[in-house]
């Protein structure tokens, strides 16, 4: 009986130890899912060796349950069960036999999902992204050969690749230039977590249109692409660049935003997905100067901010050394000047109708202290090219915007707004509800009348995009553009 036991012993641990390997396996396999060169033979040997480390590891555990430890220490050559012997049993006692194990390494992919994944890729050329970028010959090899493994692997590959592009955009950060623009999306639908759906069963074409841009301005610059003759190089390159850019950007932008491309030199107020009110911008001079891309967050509109003059302006344009060195003139346009005894030079513009900021900006703090506001150059606003700031974004009927954003995020009457500005006092006004600012760079797309255009590369950014869609796919993390 008690060889019986520890037979039965044997058989349940065996089974225990074996549905560890599985788990095991498929942890490795998860593991692999981010390698760019997996290596398909390597995969399968690796399941193979951990399912012999089991195997072998079974009989000494089975005996460090049953045994106590002296007589392990004193005999260790008996690391086997004992036979049974017939004189230890009786006719009604089942004789236990060791269960066969059969090794079964279970696919990750089904041929049907890897083969609706091939004409996902070898149909990508819609969406402004190269087929070849993700190496369907290498998918149709591995599906034409049966082998799981390699169909594991391959699917694995050109599946987190396609769905990295899609989602967090083609384009390296190196060639993103002066986008600064933090996307979410990547933490909130991680590789891994979309590669479990697919391999769960679900649908390989949804859970990829699940990661494309919500915007309408996406959809139209799609089927603007399929309109456009394979002729026509040079606007389906641009298609196909501005496709991206909308990649780089969170899918969903909200219901309630404020939206400004520079290029165009307009700013759209979006209520509840609805366009409710625009207003034409100065953007930043090209050079130094540009205005880089952002999304950041307003905290409050400010009715009559000072100004901290930028060093840019108070030393790289002599700002400080002309207040210093004329006391009449910087008090006539507001300005005070400290300097300290390391020499360094602090200049504030006061409140005021004269105030470089108009009687508003928006409270929206960012390391490159860039943000809408109003000017006191209204004139300025009936050129054309209007890329005549030092960043900042200066917004015609400012006043109207500020009231707008007040009052729709933070429920502070007009009435009230106006007597704020009139005081002349800095005032701080916060709002309620978060209204995100997407400052972007787009060359072409839907104008604040829903038309789509293009526009003039103001800042020359759309050549590095075009080099990088030339060359050969990189794969790079998300995250903000250093340069």
């Amino acid at each position: 009986m008690e060889s019986c036991a520890k037979l039965n012993n044997y058989a349940i641990l065996s089974f225990i130890v074996h549905l560890a390997y599985g788990i095991i396996s498929q942890a490795v396999s998860f593991l692999l899912i981010l390698e760019e060169d997996i290596n398909s033979g390597a995969l399968y040997m690796l399941r193979k060796l951990l399912f012999a480390s089991t195997i072998c590891a079974m009989p000494a555990a089975v005996l460090a349950q049953e045994q106590p430890a002296e007589e392990a220490q004193a005999a260790p050559e008996s690391l086997l069960p004992p036979t049974p012997t017939t004189d230890a049993m009786t006719a009604d006692e089942p004789v236990a036999v060791e269960p066969e194990i059969v090794e079964e390494v279970r696919p990750l992919w089904s041929a049907e999902a890897a083969t609706q994944l091939l004409g996902k890729i070898n149909d990508i050329g819609a969406d402004g992204l190269k087929p070849a970028d993700y190496q369907p010959a290498k998918l149709k090899a591995a599906l034409d050969s049966g082998d799981a493994a390699q169909i594991d692997a391959e699917a694995t590959r050109a599946f987190t690749w396609l769905a990295e592009d899609i989602r967090d955009g083609r384009t390296p950060q190196k060639s993103r230039i002066q986008w600064f623009v933090v996307d979410p999306d990547a933490q909130a639908m991680p590789t891994a977590g979309l590669l479990a759906k697919v391999l769960d069963g679900g649908d390989v074409n949804a859970i990829l249109k699940s990661l494309e841009p919500t915007h309408d301005d996406y959809a139209a610059l799609r089927k603007q692409l399929a309109a456009t003759p394979a002729a026509s190089v040079t606007k389906r390159r641009l298609i196909t660049a501005n496709m991206d850019r909308w990649r780089w950007l969170q899918r969903d932008l909200g219901k309630d935003y404020l939206f400004t491309n520079v290029p165009e030199y307009m700013v759209q107020y979006v209520i509840n997905d609805t366009q409710i009110a625009t207003f034409r911008t100065i953007v930043g001079k090209p050079g130094r100067n540009a205005t880089p891309q952002l999304t950041e967050m307003v905290r409050g509109v400010i009715y009559n901010p000072t100004w901290t003059v930028p060093q840019s302006i108070v030393k790289g344009e002599g700002l400080g050394a002309r207040v210093l060195g004329n006391p009449a003139w910087a008090k006539s346009k507001g300005y005070t000047a400290t300097k300290g005894a390391n020499g360094y030079v602090s200049v504030v513009q006061k409140s005021g109708p004269g105030n470089a900021l108009g009687y508003m900006k928006l409270d929206m703090p960012n390391r490159h202290a860039i943000f809408l506001h109003d000017t006191p150059s209204r004139r300025l606003f009936r050129n054309a090219n209007r890329a005549l700031s030092h960043g900042c974004i200066r917004t015609e009927n400012a006043a109207d915007l500020a009231m707008a954003i007040a009052y729709v995020q933070g429920d502070v009457p007009t009435a009230r707004s106006n007597r704020i500005m009139k005081s002349r006092k800095y005032t701080n006004v916060p709002v309620k509800r978060k209204l995100p600012v997407y400052i972007t760079y787009f060359t072409m797309a839907s104008d604040v009348n829903g038309k789509m255009k293009s526009f003039r590369d103001i800042y020359g950014r759309d050549k590095a995009v075009f080099n990088s869609f030339a060359k050969p796919r990189k794969r790079q993390p998300a995250s903000v553009a250093s340069k």
